[in-house]
């Protein structure tokens, strides 16, 4: 399996908007799951203001990752531009495989 850690702070007027945006019914799980390998993201939210959010990919390998970042390039960098305003940081914080 290969994992994915984003760590995502979000004023507290757009928590409700971000946690629909990137949860299980959100827009980023409908995009993930086009791609094949996908296996799910689980979002943690931190309970003290302001809003921190941690976001964990699961894909089944690197390989169906990248194969998913490269057939679906114009759409992530149009979901993410979509999704920005949401955020008042975004921070990768790691990649492995387990």
């Amino acid at each position: 399996m290969f994992y994915i850690l984003w760590q995502f702070d979000v004023d507290d007027a757009r928590a409700a908007a971000f946690a629909e945006a990137y949860g299980p019914a959100g827009s980023w799980e409908a995009l993930f799951r086009q791609g094949e390998g996908f296996r799910g993201t689980e979002v943690f939210r931190r309970t003290a203001a302001p809003a921190r959010f941690l976001t964990l990919d699961c894909w089944v390998s690197r390989d169906a990752y990248e194969a998913f970042r490269r057939e679906r390039a114009t759409d992530y960098a149009v979901l993410d531009a979509a999704c920005e305003a949401l955020t008042t940081s975004e921070t990768f914080l790691a990649a492995w495989e387990a």
